[in-house]
């Protein structure tokens, strides 16, 4: 009996939790129902709020910049860097060999054209002169006496030219012997500034070994390499534009010399520009650029580089048109030509008259309704 009665209590319990847990399950769901119901209520009307709002607000209007396009001389210029050399620039070595005895000039030092800049030792040389200027002085007597007497008849012919040839002999090599003591003397050829003494007193001057180096920068030529390829675009008398950086000095000038051959390591070709330099400012080795123009167009369409943009299509940029009486961004596919100095010469896409925009054009897209500022 007691085993029956626990089995009944299970069973009242059991059946007693399972009603409570399907009553919770319903009750959950029906608020899930009015939850659902009250969101589907709020998007409505947010919807109704949005639709409200549209109707009621205008087209924001993006702020932009235009330029007007004008036909303009458009210039292409290549730059290669010069190399500076002095128009004179000469190492000056004596024309005979022997000891420097004296060095007349120092470095930095302006000279003359013809100017003493040292001088050999010539000791042996003016005392070779000295005992045969008393051999002329016995060679003149003699032949003196020989012609007095040859123009009296008197005396042999024979004796008559030996005396007039030892005379003869003697006053060449006295001559001989002052051109070389000329020699020993050590002139500038040019105008200009010792720049470098290599040798000083004492040392051993000859033919073969320079003495001092003498510039002149008065004069300045100015050597460029150019690539073969702009061989038909560069001619002799075209301008250029010289700088120099490290005197942020800019000249103006002409190729005086276009070169005949091609470097065949390089594959370039040389020209040579001169340019006066009165306070010789311009050095030697100066590093300088020189800026040749290769291109020209006399009408063309130029647009700074910025303005060009690029995608699968090609390059395009924007400019403005009116559609019904409103400014709106056009989206324009352009043929870009050469660029100099950020700025690009347009082949094709755009004319003289249209409105490309210069400030906002990241902001805007094709059909974009703008307001010019």
């Amino acid at each position: 009996m007691k085993k029956i009665l626990f089995i009944l209590t299970t069973a009242l319990i059991v059946s007693a939790c399972g009603n409570t847990k399907v009553t919770d399950e319903a009750a959950k769901r029906e608020q899930l129902q009015e939850l659902k119901q009250q969101v589907h209520t709020l998007e409505q009307q947010i919807h109704v709020l949005e639709m409200e709002l549209s109707a009621n607000e205008t087209e924001e209007l993006v702020n932009i910049k235009t330029n007007t396009l004008e036909n303009q001389k458009f210039e292409h210029f290549i730059e290669v860097t010069g190399k500076v050399e002095a128009e004179q620039d000469v190492n000056v070595s004596p024309e005979s060999a022997g000891i420097i005895k004296e060095v007349l000039v120092s470095e930095g030092q302006q000279v003359s054209k013809g100017q003493v800049m040292a001088r050999l030792n010539t000791d042996v040389l003016e005392r070779s002169i000295e005992e045969l200027q008393v051999q002329l002085d016995l060679a003149v007597t003699n032949y003196e006496r020989q012609k007095n007497l040859w123009d009296q008849n008197i005396g042999s012919e024979m004796q008559y030219l030996q005396a007039k040839n030892n005379k003869e002999s003697l006053e060449k090599r006295i001559q001989s012997l002052n051109t070389q003591i000329e020699m020993s003397e050590v002139k500038s050829p040019i105008n200009g500034v010792v720049d470098i003494v290599y040798q000083k007193k004492g040392n051993i001057g000859s033919p073969q070994t320079p003495f001092a180096k003498v510039i002149n920068t008065g004069n300045i030529k100015i050597y460029g390499d150019i690539s073969e390829s702009y061989i038909t675009k560069v001619h002799q008398g075209d301008n250029v534009e010289i700088r120099f950086p490290a005197l942020d000095k800019t000249v103006d000038a002409k190729i005086n010399q276009i070169g005949n051959t091609i470097d065949p390591n390089n594959r370039t070709f040389r020209v040579r520009i001169n340019i006066n330099n009165p306070t010789n400012l311009i050095k030697p080795n100066l590093v300088s650029v020189i800026s040749l123009r290769d291109y020209v167009n006399d009408s063309a369409i130029v647009v700074p580089l910025l303005y060009i943009k690029e995608d699968f299509n090609g390059h395009y940029t924007y400019v403005v048109e009116k559609e019904n009486g409103e400014d709106v961004a056009r989206k324009v596919y352009v043929t870009p030509g050469v660029t100099n100095n950020n700025m690009t010469e347009i082949i094709d896409g755009l004319s003289a008259g249209m409105r490309i925009i210069s400030e906002g054009y990241n902001q805007v897209v094709n059909g974009t309704a703008v307001q010019i500022n």
